[in-house]
């Protein structure tokens, strides 16, 4: 026997008894839903019954009074939540942004350690520091008033050592000027000529220049002169002023070897050629050389 399946056009079926199409399920499961979201806002807030109520009338639900502070409540934990999130989020994304900020425990350690190290260095260096300022104080002293007076004697003799010096120097150069002295005459060993003159004069060329000096041992500029005439029977002062006026001035152009250069405070043996022989100064000696200067004139003795 075959078995016939209902359908939903037999009106022999009751309601109950007729099998659920797809299209009923979806829609029972579209009210469902339906009832569910518009049911759900009474659901939370729970009604009261007003006092009509007891007696069997319907009455409209009332929500408590507490409602609105929860409500309240509710909505400022969700904008409390909100700025927390706004405040925090940017501020964790700005930090890992920045390069180094959170270093590990194992970088960390070193460069506190090299910090440390530096500072320990830096407070080495100002208290060595501070020791050898300490210690460079330490050796100062005062300079006594004995030690005072001892410089100050000293200097004062060699201010006055220095000033005799000078003095002795003025003088002899005042001695030197005058022709006051006179040279040792002697018996003349070969007859008196400019030439002889000159070639006794070349024979003492290296002798060191001495000041007052009119022997072979030492020279100065007059008495050089004064000493080689004298071994020709000449006198002459040892003074420049007083050779000059012993002879008769002549013209550079005739001057020959054997005359006089005479110049301010100094003269010589004119050597020809623009050259004198003369005793130079200190620390010199008896030697040719060029005449230096054009103040200069040629006497003839």
């Amino acid at each position: 026997m075959a078995l016939s399946t209902p359908t939903e056009s037999d009106p022999s079926l009751s309601p109950s008894e007729r099998p659920v199409t797809r299209r009923e399920r979806r829609a029972a499961q579209i009210k469902r839903s339906t009832d569910i979201a518009t049911a759900r806002p009474i659901a939370s807030r729970p009604a009261t019954r007003s006092a009509s109520s007891a007696s069997g009338r319907p009455s409209a639900r009332t929500a408590p009074s507490s409602a609105a502070p929860a409500a309240q409540t509710s909505r400022w934990k969700r904008w409390r939540s909100t700025l927390v999130m706004m405040i925090v989020v940017p501020g964790l994304c700005a930090a890992f942004a920045l390069p180094g900020t959170f270093a590990p425990a194992s970088q960390a350690a070193p460069l506190f350690e090299h910090q440390d190290r530096t500072a320990n260095a830096q407070e080495l260096s100002v208290s060595t520091e501070a020791s050898i300022a300490s210690v460079s104080r330490d050796t100062y002293s005062a300079t006594s008033q004995s030690e005072l007076d001892a410089a100050a004697a000293e200097k004062a003799a060699a201010e006055a050592a220095k000033r005799a010096e000078e003095q002795a120097a003025n003088r002899q150069s005042s001695s030197d000027s005058s022709g006051t002295d006179t040279s040792p005459v002697a018996p003349p060993t070969t007859p008196y000529s400019l030439s002889a003159v000159f070639n006794t004069a070349k024979q003492y060329i290296g002798t060191p220049y001495v000041y007052g000096g009119a022997t072979p041992a030492g020279f100065d500029c007059s008495g050089f002169v004064m000493y080689v005439f004298g071994q020709y029977g000449i006198s002459l002062p040892h003074g420049v002023s007083g050779q000059a006026a012993a002879g008769t001035r002549i013209s550079v152009s005739q001057a020959q070897p054997g005359d006089l250069v005479i110049m301010s405070g100094h003269d010589g043996f004119y050597a020809g050629n623009g050259m004198i022989l003369d005793a130079p100064k200190p620390g010199g000696h008896v030697s040719i050389r060029p005449i230096w200067t054009s103040s200069y004139y040629i006497v003839r003795i």
